[in-house]
């Protein structure tokens, strides 16, 4: 099979596991199911497709066979990503597909003549694909035809599209089938399937979260950013689809626990220097900066989110403190009492500074005369 057809099957096997995208980890492979209630395996398709089959026949399947399996109409190749009990939790985060309320079944493992017509089908794809879009195009539609997926028995096809609005591609059904002789399906993915589709790197240096691991997408609003203090630019925020990055939803859970017993930052804190108001925070350390309106020049001040708290529970009794700092912190470091630094020679620089280098001095004997020649007399 060819080097790309591999890659977006998944079939091509290497020293650290497949190339495939969404692959599972079975961590449950050495847990022996006494229920007897593992007859339902996972089979992947192209790309990021994955539907849910029962082993009627009992058939003995591992990880990375391939197998005819129940479509409509006819029948697909598949490739078995997942066998046992760790099935039964993926089905709950995935959709599956059901024929009259029942979920279709494995037929047998693939033969040599149903891969061979399996890969004739897949080598039409790119070219389908192609001459799609020129069928689109022609007909005037404003979607994007990003991929198209034959069925194993050379039936039917899937043609993936984008599009921003409503579409009436009833038109273009017709002509996809008369020019290819074939079921036609349309299925509109977003941008965010389309990344996965497509697979990448990200800005991180690892491959798309989309494309390795995420099946269900959460919507992503700019909030989380705002509760993480992230500068709202949209060319850092944005990911290769152009959205929104999906791993601002990971930690935005853990800062808004951080954040429950902070004051409100539109509260200023009056003192008798005078009226501060809120500049930013350090979540986790807990610390609050504030500084001045007319003294730009200085530093923001650094206080803790008690003595925000109280300094505000002051300015509502009428009375003003002295001063915003309570000596704790000093310069966005909270300084500990009784513990005071005895080794302050010992700093972490103190190798990359370069040695001067000294001349070295030249040896004289002590006896200076013995070494001079005599005089003749």
């Amino acid at each position: 099979m060819d080097d790309q057809l591999s890659i977006e099957r998944g079939c091509c096997k290497k020293s650290a596991g497949t190339c495939s995208k969404l692959e599972v980890y079975d961590w449950l492979n050495d847990v022996v199911n006494k229920s007897g209630e593992d007859d339902i395996i996972e089979v992947r398709f192209k790309n990021t497709r994955k539907d849910y089959y029962r082993n009627v026949n009992n058939l003995k399947l591992k990880a990375g066979d391939l197998v005819a399996v129940e479509a409509n109409p006819g029948h697909d190749i598949g490739i078995v990503s997942l066998t046992g009990a760790l099935v039964k939790h993926q089905m709950k985060k995935h959709k599956v597909t059901l024929i009259n309320g029942d979920i279709r079944i494995v037929y047998r493992k693939a033969k040599t003549v149903d891969i061979d017509k399996w890969r004739e089908a897949m080598a039409l794809e790119h070219n389908t694909m192609i001459e799609a879009r020129k069928i689109a195009a022609n007909l005037k539609l404003n979607m994007k035809i990003g991929d198209v997926e034959y069925q194993g028995d050379r039936t039917k096809a899937i043609f993936y599209y984008i599009a921003d609005e409503r579409v009436d591609f009833r038109q273009l059904i017709r002509v996809l089938a008369d020019t290819f002789r074939i079921r036609i399906e349309m299925k509109q993915i977003g941008a965010r399937q389309e990344a996965g589709r497509i697979g990448g790197i990200g800005p991180c240096g690892r491959e798309l979260c989309c494309a390795t691991w995420i099946g269900n997408f959460v919507s992503v609003t700019t909030n989380a950013a705002r509760y993480q203090e992230i500068s709202l630019n949209p060319q850092k925020l944005a990911g290769q689809c152009g959205k929104l990055k999906c791993c601002l939803n990971f930690e935005v859970d853990a800062y808004i626990d951080a954040q429950k017993d902070f004051p409100p930052s539109n509260v200023p804190l009056d003192t008798e220097e005078g009226r501060y108001y809120f500049q930013k925070s350090d979540i986790f350390s807990r610390i609050l900066y504030y500084g001045m309106n007319g003294n730009k020049g200085l530093p923001p001040v650094a206080v803790s989110v008690e003595r925000a708290k109280e300094v505000i529970r002051l300015n509502k009794r009428g009375k003003k403190v002295e001063k915003l700092s309570d000596g704790v912190i000093d310069n966005g470091i909270k300084k500990t009492k009784g513990f005071e630094d005895v080794i302050v020679e010992e700093s972490l620089t103190r190798f990359d500074e370069p040695k001067p280098r000294h001349r070295k001095k030249k040896r004289y004997s002590k006896n200076k005369s013995s070494r001079q020649p005599k005089k003749k007399s």
